[in-house]
């Protein structure tokens, strides 16, 4: 299973390893949500003040 950005649909596989490893998963009742390393950069004041997703 190939893991893609739920904000901008990149994929991680198409990332070269290093960085693939600072992709962010947050754990929700949805099961794994990924961030590529951009959009987790662009939102983290989001991801830190624990905003439900609809404000970002």
């Amino acid at each position: 299973m190939t893991e893609t950005c739920s904000r901008c649909s990149a994929s991680r596989a198409d990332d070269p390893p290093v960085r693939a490893l600072s992709w962010v998963m947050d754990k929700t009742d949805r099961g794994p949500v990924w961030l590529c390393p951009d959009c987790a950069r662009d939102h983290v004041r989001d991801i830190e003040g624990k905003l439900p997703d609809e404000y970002w």
